[in-house]
Order: C-alpha cells, then structure tokens, then sequence
C-alpha cells in the first residue's frame, strides 16, 4: 500500500508540474515568438501528455493481484516506460524539424527578453527539484516508469539551460542563437528517449540482473547453516521485478518437515532483497551430484574458514 501511494503521488505532482510548465512557456512563446521558448514550451506539453499516460499507467501497476493476474500488474511498468520514450522522440523529432527549416530560411524567431530569461530559470529550478524527486522515489520503490520520468526531468534541465543561451544570444544581436538553442534541446530530448528505451528493454526481454544481485541471491541460499551448496542458479527480470530460481542441497537424511523448513527460509531470505518477486527453490540431496557441468551451470558452496567454498 506504502509502495502504490507513493508511487501514485509522485505521478500526480509530475503532471501538475508540466501543466504549469506548459501554461507559462506558452504564454511567454505566444507573447514574444522566441523558438527556443516554444521548443521548450513543446518539450513540456508532450511532457505532459505522457505525465497523464505514465499516471494512467502507474494507477493500473500499482493495482492488487486478481485471479487473471496473481502476480500483481507491476509488468506494465516498462510499456508504460516506452510509451514515455515514443513522446520524448516525437517532441524531439518536431522541434529538430521546425529549427532546422528556421536556420536554413534564415527566419529566426522574436527576442523572448526578460520575461524570457525568468522563465527558462525558473523551468531549470523546477526540472531539478522533479528530477530529485522521482528519480529518488523511483529507485526507493522499484519504478521503472518514476525512473523514467526522473532521467527525462534531468536532461530538460539542460535543454532549459541552452535555450536560455538562446534567449539571451537573441537579446543581445545574436538572433541564429535561438534556433540552434531549439536544435540543441531537440538533440537533448531525443537522448532521453533512447535512455528510456535502453533501461527498459531489459525489463521486457527478460535478461539476467546485474551481477552483483545474483551473487546477492547466492549468498542468501548459502547462508542457512544446512545448506550445503547450490546450483541450476537461474535469475530474470519479469518486468522491472526479478524471478529467481535454484537448486540447493542439504543432507539427504533430513526429514521431510527438515528440508522443507529450510526451502522456507531460503526462499524468504532471497524474497528479502528489494528486487525479487518470485522465488523457486528445489531441494537435492547433495549425495546425487545432480548440478550441471559447464561455467553457466556452476555449482556454488559455502565459504569456509580455510578458504575452500564459495565466498
């Protein structure tokens, strides 16, 4: 529940912020025909037109798991990611072709003036807070999408930043400035969809988590003191959650209520880490030898104080 309102907040406060964002750009756009202004101003209407998908979004992942989902709807998480991706390209797209056609007509936009120069500040300030805030939360609660949005509010602080170079080279007898302003925000919008779309590829394709977290889930399993070694160590990515499954062996003159004790606390001990989702863990007899030859199969033990085992 913590997890769900959390996330769900953060999402509201996103798509208040680009309203605003959207209101005071245009208005300062409309008022003086500055195109790095208007870019910025385009950059943060199709920020906020993903905002009300990502909170959409967020609304249907967070949701509790029913009988045609008993895993829960986390999964949607990184489609709803690269929905966000297909409006950082498409605004990207649209300002690179609409500066591009001012430079090489030479019609550069008005001088946005003071009232400009505000108001990009002001963006750049805004973008950073944002960043910090969804970024933050996205990694404390495991939000591919809040990740998402976070990168996309860091980079709009550079784009603020150059098309505030823009505005001022205008104002002061610079006018080719602020279409190359434009440009440059573009270049830096459609780098934030391929962020985007490189982070969450991953997600959907099912690939193996980092390293460091399989060695993690190893460890776990090898922590119970009767856990004699492990192997057939499989870990996923099943949206932005990890499924893991293993093989551990324990004495095979344990009882039946013995072992499956010990399944119990390995299996919560991995459930613990702030990644993993499901956990299967099938118990061998370690006299059998069952694990698989070859270096993606290997078998891992515990450490020992003279140095044999697995560390």
């Amino acid at each position: 529940m913590e997890r769900k309102q959390a996330i769900r907040r953060v999402g509201l406060v996103v798509l208040l912020a680009n309203v605003l964002l959207v209101l005071g750009k245009g208005a300062v756009w409309w008022t003086t025909g500055s195109l790095a202004v208007g870019s910025e101003a385009v950059n943060s209407l199709a920020d906020a037109i993903y905002s009300t998908i990502i909170l959409a979004g967020l609304y249907l992942t967070t949701k509790p798991p029913d009988f045609e989902h008993p895993h829960g709807h986390e999964r949607i998480e990184p489609f709803v990611s690269l929905f966000v991706a297909v409006g950082v390209f498409a605004a990207g797209g649209a300002i690179l072709w609409q500066s591009t056609n001012s430079i090489l007509a030479g019609t550069y936009g008005g001088t946005a003036g003071t009232l400009g120069v505000v108001i990009l500040v002001a963006a750049g300030v805004f973008k950073y807070l944002l960043y910090r805030y969804c970024y933050g939360v996205g990694r404390e609660r495991n939000s591919p999408a809040l990740v998402a949005a976070g990168l996309d509010n860091r980079n709009d602080i550079l784009t603020a930043g150059a098309a505030l170079v823009g505005v001022l080279g205008a104002q002061y007898g610079y006018p080719i400035l602020d279409p190359l302003a434009a440009m440059f925000v573009s270049f830096g919008i459609v780098y934030t969809g391929y962020e985007i779309v490189r982070d969450n590829v991953n997600y959907l394709v099912g690939a193996a988590p980092p390293e460091y977290l399989r060695e993690l889930i190893v460890q776990r399993a090898l922590s119970h003191p009767d856990v004699q070694g492990a192997h057939d160590v499989v870990a996923h990515y099943v949206g932005p959650e990890i499924d893991v499954s293993l093989h551990i062996e324990v004495e095979g003159d344990m009882t039946l209520h013995e072992a499956h004790d010990i399944e119990t606390w390995v299996v919560q001990a991995i459930r613990d880490i702030d990644e993993v989702d499901d956990v299967f863990v099938h118990i061998d007899p370690k006299e059998l030898g069952e694990w698989k030859d070859g270096p993606e199969d290997e078998r891992y033990t515990p450490y020992t104080p003279d140095g044999s085992g697995e560390e």
